[in-house]
């Protein structure tokens, strides 16, 4: 952030091109490709999504997993992890999932997509901004392990890959600001429901925290001054300010790949993935 508490151009930038490209790597969590690949060794459910993302930082404890994931019930790790290293190696699992994105990406882009020359420039441009991150993955774990796994060889999958490490080494920047500003995984949740942007209930149902351990960080926000009083999630002034301190930290921390590529790089990349992440965004409503 600059002087003044506002956003860098770099950081907007930053925020621009991960809010275009993301909906490309997130569609790896919703398509039944990969719960059909992950099933093959009998991990289903939720177990697909811990394992498969967790496997690029090896067979690793539920805790490991609890602690970079952040805002999961420890329990609902605990019932996947390690139970999916005895089904499934880590490398079993990274290839699983490459293959669940090429076939979702064949189905739902085409293969006139898939192996058009706009593809290959944009996995270029991806990969520029990928290999950055890579080279500053100090206290980023998650961006660490992902940024270890072999770059594939056809451009659509270096594209996912390639958004795969840059989201992750959003994310391990999130989860820093998180701890320096004292929320535990809960009560980030909490500020994420109060914010407006997921109702509470879905985030409630998939991280699989009780409706009396919400209440219980609910109050304690509004206790430490973070919501105002009352029922309703609502942040206090206070509250509001240390969040927009959160996302505005966050874009900042995940500014350095993407000075990498360039602010014309980065406007080339969200013109030419634009498209596909609105076909995948409409595709998995």
């Amino acid at each position: 952030m600059s002087d003044d508490g506002a956003p860098t151009a770099a950081a907007l930038v930053a925020h621009k091109t991960w809010r275009t490209v993301e909906p490309l790597h997130g569609m790896i969590y919703f398509v039944p490709e990969a719960a059909e690949a992950y099933a093959r060794f009998g991990i289903t459910g939720t177990a697909g999504y811990f394992a498969s993302r967790a496997a690029p930082m090896g067979a690793v404890s539920a805790d490991v997993v609890i602690a970079t994931f952040f805002n999961f019930n420890p329990e609902l790790v605990r019932s996947a992890i390690p139970d999916a290293w005895d089904r499934a190696t880590p490398a079993d699992l990274i290839a699983a999932r490459f293959s669940a994105v090429d076939a979702a990406c064949r189905r739902i882009l085409g293969p006139e997509v898939v192996e058009s020359s706009d593809m290959v420039r944009a996995a270029a441009l991806a990969r520029t901004a990928a290999e950055e991150a890579a080279r500053h993955v100090e206290g980023r774990p998650l961006a660490a392990g992902h940024a270890d796994v072999a770059w594939p060889s056809e451009p659509h999958l270096q594209l996912w890959h390639a958004q795969s490490i840059l989201r992750e080494f959003r994310g391990d920047g999130h989860v820093a600001l998180l701890v320096i500003h004292g929320l535990s995984g809960l009560e980030a949740l909490v500020t994420h429901a109060a914010a407006g942007d997921v109702p509470a209930r879905i985030l409630l149902a998939t991280r699989a925290w009780s409706e009396d351990a919400w209440e219980r960080a609910a109050d304690d926000l509004r206790h430490r001054g973070w919501l105002e009083p009352g029922d309703e999630l609502r942040f206090s002034a206070s509250g509001a300010r240390r969040r927009r301190e959160i996302e505005d930290g966050t874009d900042a921390l995940s500014s350095v790949p993407y000075q990498a590529l360039g602010e014309d790089g980065c406007t080339e990349l969200r013109a030419l993935v634009r498209p596909w992440s609105k076909v995948f965004a409409e595709h998995l409503r």
